[in-house]
């Protein structure tokens, strides 16, 4: 396919809103696609060169693509900079300077020929790779029609505005071969254990539907983390799924390890640990202590676990809250943050060891194999690694009093377990059940919410710039962002200093077609889906002005959760459910 044919899918997508259309047109373009296309097509309609969690980044600031633009079109920077401003949109300035100044250069360019320009882009690094990085840019902006140019400066900045999320890719794979989104679950199920949308696609492609049911775990291939269900009585809970395994429910950060032990058939090659949080990000480099543990307490040739990472005082061994241990996600610093604050991976689930996938086995049988893979030190305190007790529960009495316990050492809850459940990767079942609750609340949860935009402040918030930030959550069947609540109060001024400086990171000009917002909701200034925050309310009302069609009565922001992608933030189903 030649990237002018493209540039008009992303031009027909990008005009659409309904997402059936965007389905529709995805599966038409899907089915133009080869083998060797497809997989490269779907990174670029994600604004990616690779998968997610691979963390390759374009890095490339706006003034450096505007300086690769000029560049290309030869034009002075107060000439551009001034029709820049005219639109505020990179990708029109473009296009229109390309309708106006035609290049000899210009010619019609094979997909897989311009992924190969944006692949090294992306990946040029070291002295000298900002040069080399403009003059790709550079070039293609010369040698591409001027519609193509409009999404060819739009790929780098990763504001790509197309709308739509993985599943609707999903679907679109399924209109692709079935007409209709009848083969969805199937497809999503891999997708899960297998978070890459381009290798699914040329799976398909090449072997079917029937390509799809023989993936496995992959050693260095995150799996998408299961997720509980929510409940706030041990009555409930025994009613739901009976005798359990409870243990307990810590407020750190999700971790999953992957783990390759040395082996002599791969000559000298030393153990490799590689750590995923939950939206899939490599943060490996932030937790040296975590990986020397693992390195030191497992014995297996390869695994995939999950934990909870949490911070501890290492004199008192009492548990830190998560605002402590929330300091260890950084980027500086790493090794002095380590000490001061030491981490524990409290270890509860295995899904795969030593060749074998552990996904369907029964959670009694992940649990046996999960204890038998980590060295238990004599001194406790010296275990960084830990698989904490559990105990199995039928009556709802000792649930409650297993709970208490776990709230008086200051953790969530606890978290009860099917003893016969299976893992399911991305999905949230009644194979764990979370028991979290608080006393001074009709609502028993926080709830995970976007925020969608902010209003300028007021008073003393003009120094902060932000007076209000609007939040939402997910609403599945429309793939789209609905609000729920519009918050101006709770922060302190380190965090509303916190949430201005993420803002400008993912700042937009206009609201995302993704979004649902009505008018009396509207902001001063729209962002990306990025920013995930954990909220509590009082109550949940019925609301005719908030699009999920319920509001959050006294909304207050807990804690920011970097730990989650746009995608984890609580569904309108769930919200919808807390009602009940």
């Amino acid at each position: 396919m030649k990237f002018s044919e493209l540039a008009l899918f992303f031009e027909r997508i990008e005009k659409n809103s309904s997402r059936l259309e965007i389905t529709r047109i995805l599966a038409e373009l899907f089915k133009l696609l080869n083998v060797q296309e497809i997989a490269k097509v779907v990174y670029l309609l994600q604004g990616r060169v690779g998968p997610a969690y691979e963390g390759i980044d374009f890095g490339m600031a706006e003034r450096t693509i505007i300086k690769s633009a000029m560049s290309a079109l030869n034009i002075d920077r107060s000439y551009f900079e001034k029709e820049f401003k005219k639109s505020g949109d990179l990708g029109q300035t473009v296009e229109s300077f390309k309708k106006l100044y035609t290049s000899f250069e210009e010619k019609d360019m094979e997909v897989l020929v311009v992924f190969d320009f944006f692949y090294r882009l992306a990946t040029a690094t070291g002295n000298g790779s900002q040069d080399v990085k403009i003059s790709l840019l550079s070039q293609l902006i010369r040698q591409l029609d001027p519609l193509s140019g409009r999404y060819l400066v739009r790929l780098p900045t990763g504001i790509i505005r197309l709308g739509f999320s993985d599943m609707t890719v999903l679907d679109a794979y399924s209109w692709m071969l079935a007409g209709d989104k009848s083969l969805r679950p199937t497809i999503e199920t891999a997708y899960h254990v297998r978070p890459d949308l381009g290798f699914i696609g040329k799976t398909l492609k090449e072997k079917g539907l029937d390509g799809l049911k023989k993936i496995e775990p992959k050693i260095f291939t995150p799996i998408i983390m299961m997720k509980a269900e929510r409940m706030s009585s041990a009555k409930e809970i025994i009613k739901q799924i009976g005798r359990c395994l409870v243990e307990p429910k810590f407020d750190g950060f999700r971790l999953q390890v992957h783990y390759l032990g040395s082996d002599p058939r791969r000559g000298s090659d030393p153990i490799k640990v590689k750590l995923f949080s939950r939206s899939l990000e490599d943060v490996t480099f932030m937790y040296p202590d975590i990986v020397e543990g693992v390195k030191r307490e497992v014995k297996a040739d390869e695994l995939i676990i999950e934990g909870e990472a949490i911070g501890y005082n290492p004199k008192t061994g009492e548990f830190l809250p998560f605002q402590e241990t929330v300091q260890r996600k950084r980027k500086y610093d790493i090794r002095a943050k380590a000490i001061e604050v030491p981490l524990k991976l409290f270890a509860f689930e295995l899904l795969y060891l030593n060749g074998k996938n552990f996904i369907k086995k029964p959670f009694i049988e992940r649990r046996k194999a999960l204890e038998s893979v980590i060295t238990k030190n004599k001194d406790i305190n010296k275990q960084t690694i830990v698989v904490d007790h559990q105990e199995e529960v039928d009556r709802e009495e000792r649930l409650e009093k297993i709970f208490d316990q776990a709230v008086a050492k200051k953790l969530e809850g606890v978290i009860a377990k099917k003893i016969n459940g299976i893992y399911q990767p991305g999905a949230r079942g009644w194979n764990w059940i979370k028991y979290k609750r608080s006393y001074s609340s009709k609502i028993n949860d926080t709830i995970d919410c976007l925020v969608m935009g902010y209003d300028f402040g007021k008073g003393k918030r003009v120094g902060f710039g932000m007076g209000a930030f609007l939040v939402g959550v997910r609403d599945e069947k429309q793939d789209k962002f609905v609000t729920v609540a519009k918050i101006g109060t709770g922060l302190t001024d380190e965090e509303w200093r916190f949430l201005k400086i993420k803002s400008q990171i993912s700042k937009l000009k206009d609201k995302p077609i993704n979004y649902s917002v009505d008018k009396a909701m509207n902001c001063d200034v729209w962002i990306s889906p990025a920013i995930v925050v954990e909220i509590k309310a009082d109550e949940i009302t019925k609301s005719p002005t908030h699009t999920a069609g319920l509001a959050l009565r006294f909304p207050r922001l807990e804690k920011f959760r970097d730990d989650k992608k746009p995608e984890d933030v609580t569904t309108l189903e769930e919200l919808q459910h807390m009602t009940r």
